[in-house]
C-alpha cells in the first residue's frame, strides 16, 4: 500500500499542527454551533471515492476542514461551550495521542506492549492515591485500575464482574432472569444499555425513589427494595450510585447505599464519570465518602481531566474479578508472560481485545499541567458556576432548578408568581444558541425543562460567563420574564 516515506510524513504532520493550533486560536470568533442541515455535510462531498493516491494530501486535508469540517462542527472546545459535559482535548493530550498513534501498539497483552501496559499500572496507581480512594484500589493492594474507552464501557464491564461473582456459573448458563439492578431515574442511560447488552432485559432494571427533596438515591428505599426483591426470588447483583448525574449533578449517598447493598452480597459501581476526578482537590474529596466500601469506581479522563476522547478511568477492589469473567485465551494468545502470572494483561479488564496505548495521553496531561495545575483548573470551573449561580439567585425572573453542584448550574426562567415557566426557558435556550458565542443544552427537573450550564471547557474565563449570563438576562427580557 502506497504510504509516506518518514521526511514526507514530518513535512505534512507538521503543516497539520500549524492547522491545529490556528484552529484553536480562532475558536472564540467562531459560532459554537454550525448552521447546517441535515444532509447537508454530504452534498458537499463527491460521492466516488479515488482511485488513485492524492499528490497532494496535506493540502487536500486541510481543505476539507476548512471548507467542509470547520463550518459543519460543533465546536466541543470553544470557550463558549457549556453543553452536556466538557470533552476536553487539550493541546497537552494530543502530544501524547500523536506518539501512541505513531507506535501504534495494539495493548492486549503485556506481551504486546510491556510499556503500555505498565506505564497505565503505574498511572493509574499513582492517580488511585492522588483521588483518595485508598489503597486497595491500587496493585500493590490487591486491586488496581485500568483505561477503559468510556464510562459506558466500565458500567458494563462492571456488571459482568458482578454477574459472575453473583452466579458462579454464569460464564457457562448465562443468565437465569433473577438477576436485579438497582439505579436511580438520575442515572446515566449506559446502565440500561448494559443491563441490555448483559441480556437481562428491561425487567431487571429497579428505580430505586430519591430522597425526600433531592434528586439522590434513597438509601432507605434501596434497602427496602432489597430486602422484597430477595425475598420474592430475585438476585440482586449490582447497585450503581452515581457521584454526579449528568442530569442536575445529583450525588449519591455512597457510603449508605454501599452499606444497604452489602447484606446481599451485590456489587456495588460508581459513576462518577464527570465529577470524580474533582476529588483532586482535598476540599472536595467529600464526592468518594463511602468509596472505600464499594467494589468498582470510575471517572472519565475525557472530560474534566482534560484528556482527548477516549479515555475513562476504572478501578476495582479485587484485581481477579475482571479477568474472572472476561478472559478468554485462545491458543494464538497464549505466551510465557502471562502463563507465568506476574503480568496484566489488559484485554481481560474489559469488553474488546484490542486496546490501544491511552497512557500516554495521560501521562503527557499528568506532567504537562502536575496534579496542582489540574487541581487550579477545576477549582476556577467551580468558582465560575458558583458566580453564575449567585447572580441567577438574585434577579428575578430567574430562579436555580438545583442547587450548583461543583461546575454544573441548572437554572429556569419564572412567572411573577415564581413558578417555573417551560416556554420561556426553552425559548431563552434557543435565543442564547443562535447567537453563537454559548452553547448550551436542556434536562428535565421536577417535570419542568431546565436549562444546564456545565462549566469545563479548558480555555474557558469568567468573562465568557459574564456573555452568557447578558444573553440570558436579554433572552429574559425578550420572553416578558
Amino acid at each position: 500500500m502506497p504510504d509516506l516515506e518518514p521526511d514526507e510524513f514530518r513535512r505534512q504532520g507538521h503543516q497539520l499542527v500549524d492547522w491545529v493550533a490556528q484552529y484553536r486560536t480562532s475558536l472564540p470568533s467562531l459560532p459554537v454551533r454550525p448552521k447546517v442541515s441535515p444532509g447537508s455535510v454530504k452534498a458537499q462531498l463527491p460521492r466516488e471515492l479515488p482511485e488513485q493516491p492524492s499528490q497532494a494530501l496535506g493540502d487536500d486535508l486541510i481543505a476539507l476542514l476548512n471548507d467542509v469540517v470547520v463550518p459543519s462542527s460543533l465546536h466541543w472546545q470553544h470557550p463558549g461551550f457549556f453543553g452536556y459535559f466538557p470533552a476536553n482535548a487539550s493541546l497537552l493530550s494530543l502530544l501524547g495521542d500523536i506518539a501512541s498513534g505513531g507506535i501504534g501498539a495494539q495493548g492486549m497483552l503485556w506481551s504486546t506492549s510491556p510499556a503500555g501496559t505498565e506505564i497505565e499500572q503505574v498511572l493509574l496507581d499513582g492517580l488511585a492515591d492522588a483521588l483518595g480512594l485508598g489503597r486497595e484500589f491500587t496493585f500493590a493492594g490487591g486491586g488496581g485500575g485500568s483505561l477503559q474507552d468510556s464510562a459506558s464501557s466500565a458500567s458494563l464491564a462492571a456488571l459482568l464482574a458482578a454477574l459472575q461473582r453473583s452466579n458462579p456459573d454464569w460464564r457457562e448458563h448465562g443468565v437465569d432472569g433473577t438477576e436485579t439492578v438497582y439505579v436511580t431515574a438520575e442515572t446515566h442511560s449506559s446502565l440500561a444499555k448494559a443491563v441490555r447488552v448483559a441480556g437481562l432485559g428491561a425487567r431487571a432494571l429497579r428505580i430505586v425513589p430519591f430522597t425526600q427533596g433531592t434528586l439522590s438515591m434513597s438509601a432507605d428505599a434501596l434497602a427496602d427494595m432489597l430486602a422484597k426483591d430477595a425475598a420474592a426470588g430475585k438476585r440482586p447483583v449490582m447497585v450503581c450510585p452515581t457521584v454526579g448525574t449528568t442530569g442536575t449533578g445529583a450525588i449519591d449517598p455512597v457510603r449508605d447505599v454501599a452499606l444497604a447493598a452489602r447484606a446481599y452480597e451485590a456489587w456495588v459501581h460508581v459513576d462518577a464519570a464527570w465529577a470524580g476526578v474533582a476529588a483532586l482537590c482535598p476540599e472536595f474529596r467529600w464526592l468518594l465518602d463511602g468509596v472505600n466500601l464499594v467494589d468498582s469506581f470510575c471517572t472519565d479522563a475525557h472530560k474534566w481531566f482534560y484528556t482527548a476522547f477516549d479515555a475513562s478511568f476504572m478501578w476495582v477492589r479485587d484485581a481477579r474479578a475482571l479477568p474472572t469473567a472476561l478472559s478468554i485465551t485462545p491458543e494464538y494468545l497464549r505466551n510465557a508472560a502471562t502463563e507465568s502470572g506476574e503480568v496484566i494483561d489488559y484485554r481481560d479488564w474489559q469488553v474488546p481485545l484490542g486496546r490501544r496505548m491511552r497512557a500516554l495521553k495521560i501521562w503527557s496531561v499528568v506532567h504537562g499541567a502536575g496534579l496542582e495545575g489540574l487541581r487550579e483548573s477545576i477549582r476556577g470551573h467551580v468558582a465560575m458556576a458558583n458566580s453564575l449561580a449567585d447572580r441567577i439567585e438574585s434577579e428575578s425572573g430567574f430562579a436555580l432548578a438545583t442547587p450548583p453542584s461543583l461546575a454544573l448550574v441548572c437554572l429556569y426562567l419564572v412567572d411573577r408568581e415564581g413558578r417555573p415557566d417551560d416556554a420561556a426557558t426553552k425559548a431563552a435556550m434557543e435565543a442564547v444558541n443562535a447567537e453563537g458565542h454559548s452553547f448550551l443544552t436542556h434536562t428535565s427537573v421536577n417535570g419542568h425543562f431546565a436549562i444546564r450550564v456545565a462549566i469545563g471547557a479548558t480555555t474557558t474565563l469568567p468573562d465568557h460567563i459574564d456573555t452568557l449570563w447578558d444573553s440570558l438576562r436579554k433572552a429574559a427580557r425578550q420572553s416578558g420574564g
